[in-house]
């Protein structure tokens, strides 16, 4: 009678040492982690201040490689095509959530594991400081006298400056012309020379810029002014209907192949939390212009599913985009 319960308990216990020797063994070599956007914008420096923590709490290498283009697509759609043994993670931004509502891509982060959302961001609507508006209600006033004239950096269908575009459209009129650029970091730089005349970004990227007074900042994406910001009017001054959306902002994540072996998600997990939480990062979120969400698991999808919905519908309404979110079933928020 004892020899199946004993036969049971073996293969039980050679079941543990496999798994403790798997656990123990994750990582053994580098992890690749791919940025989609490029170097120098507010995902890439986030992931980079955020990444020597990590690598000290699993004790290896995070190998960061910028991969962007296509609204962030080119960097998520490689990390989706590598094996999914957890050695290729995703360093990414709130863009896939609109991937189909843009007809950009038939995938979310929904076809991905969210390892965690890391923190979000501030924005700021900003130009260089020769320029002759000091409000962005100046520079709305503008723009209605000269349609098509002024020329706003973008970062493509789905970027953060299309979006807010978007969200002004809904509830005035913003005629400009979009430059696009691989990033908040390409961006910034023709900020910087005057090829542009603003652009929205997020605080994190700029927030440096504004205060050293290299770039100026016109309006923050808030109902009230922000203490990071002083002297930098809310956005509702100059559209007082925009507050219907807010509040509202980009945020920065981490992500792993949807089939990666439960056992190394949870250490992923576990890691990128400790390493968010730290007291080093904390600072630098701090000072970068971000707060920090630090979700993984049923909250870090709910707060997805939330920051899809109320932009998709945004999008829609200001009619930015034709496909109704809706068919895509995204509910109103």
């Amino acid at each position: 009678m004892f020899k199946p319960l004993l036969t049971g308990l073996a293969v039980a216990a050679g079941t543990l040492a496999l798994t403790g020797n798997a656990l123990a063994e994750y990582p053994e070599r580098n992890i690749q982690g791919t940025i989609q956007w490029g170097a120098g914008g507010a995902t890439d420096n986030v992931v980079r201040s955020l990444t020597p923590h990590v690598e000290e709490i699993l004790g290896t290498t995070i190998v960061l490689t910028n991969r962007p283009g296509g609204t962030g697509v080119i960097g998520m759609n490689h990390v989706m095509r590598q094996r999914p043994d957890g050695y290729n993670l995703l360093f990414g931004a709130e863009n896939p959530q609109l991937y189909p509502l843009m007809g950009l891509a038939d995938f979310t982060y929904d076809d991905m594991h969210a390892v965690n959302i890391i923190g979000q961001g501030l924005v700021v609507i900003a130009t260089h400081p020769d320029s002759p508006f000091d409000t962005f209600a100046e520079l709305l006033e503008y723009a209605n006298e000269n349609p098509g004239e002024l020329r706003m950096g973008g970062t493509g269908a789905g970027g953060l400056p299309s979006t807010i575009h978007a969200m002004i459209n809904a509830v005035g009129e913003l005629d400009v012309r979009t430059v696009t650029f691989g990033g908040d970091g390409p961006g910034v730089t023709a900020l910087l020379g005057e090829h542009i005349d603003f652009m929205p970004l997020s605080l994190s990227a700029v927030a440096e810029q504004i205060r050293g007074g290299r770039l100026k900042g016109l309006a923050v994406l808030n109902s009230e002014e922000l203490e990071e910001l002083p002297g930098v009017p809310p956005i509702t001054e100059a559209l007082p209907d925009i507050e219907s959306f807010l509040p509202w902002g980009p945020f920065w994540g981490v992500f792993v192949h949807q089939d990666t072996p439960d056992d190394i998600k949870t250490i992923l997990e576990d890691a990128y939390q400790q390493a968010v939480a730290s007291d080093g990062f904390q600072e630098f979120l701090e000072n970068f212009g971000g707060t920090t969400l630090n979700l993984s698991g049923d909250a870090a999808q709910q707060y997805l599913d939330n920051w899809q919905s109320v932009t998709a519908w945004s999008m829609y309404e200001a009619e930015a985009v034709e496909t109704s979110p809706e068919e895509l079933g995204i509910p109103r928020p």
